[in-house]
């Protein structure tokens, strides 16, 4: 299986959902993120705010943050490998690096079914 690390920027969460406004791409890659380890693959994310130690750490990282500065994060690494810079993975990447369905990306949410009366509206005493 392959392992995926993102790199993110500093910021207070990962979700996309504090502050006074909603960060769609960043909610996008939570629910693709949780929806990937629903299906038993696990995605790792270290914020530079939360988790600087990792940024020193990985070697690869550490030269890319000396030569280009913050401003390329996010970085995305596949098995220890670049593959994105600047932006986070689309959906379609995901699936492509990882070689998984796009349909494991998303939520799948059911509909609970209604049964109907075989007769009338089911109301007593006739239609409501």
């Amino acid at each position: 299986m392959k392992k995926m690390i993102i790199f993110e920027p500093a910021m207070c969460c990962s979700t996309g959902v504090c502050g006074p406004g909603v960060d769609r791409q960043l909610l996008r890659v939570s629910t693709v993120i949780n929806n990937l380890k629903n299906n038993g693959i696990l995605v790792e994310r270290y914020n530079l705010s939360g988790n600087p130690q990792m940024f020193v750490d990985n070697k690869t990282i550490n030269k890319i943050l000396n030569d280009e500065g913050v401003d390329v994060l996010p970085v995305t690494m596949v098995d220890d490998v670049v593959v994105k810079t600047k932006k986070y993975p689309t959906d379609e990447e995901f699936a492509s690096l990882l070689d998984v369905p796009v349909s494991s990306l998303k939520s799948v949410i059911k509909k609970p079914s209604i049964k109907k009366s075989s007769t009338g509206c089911g109301c007593d005493g006739g239609c409501c």
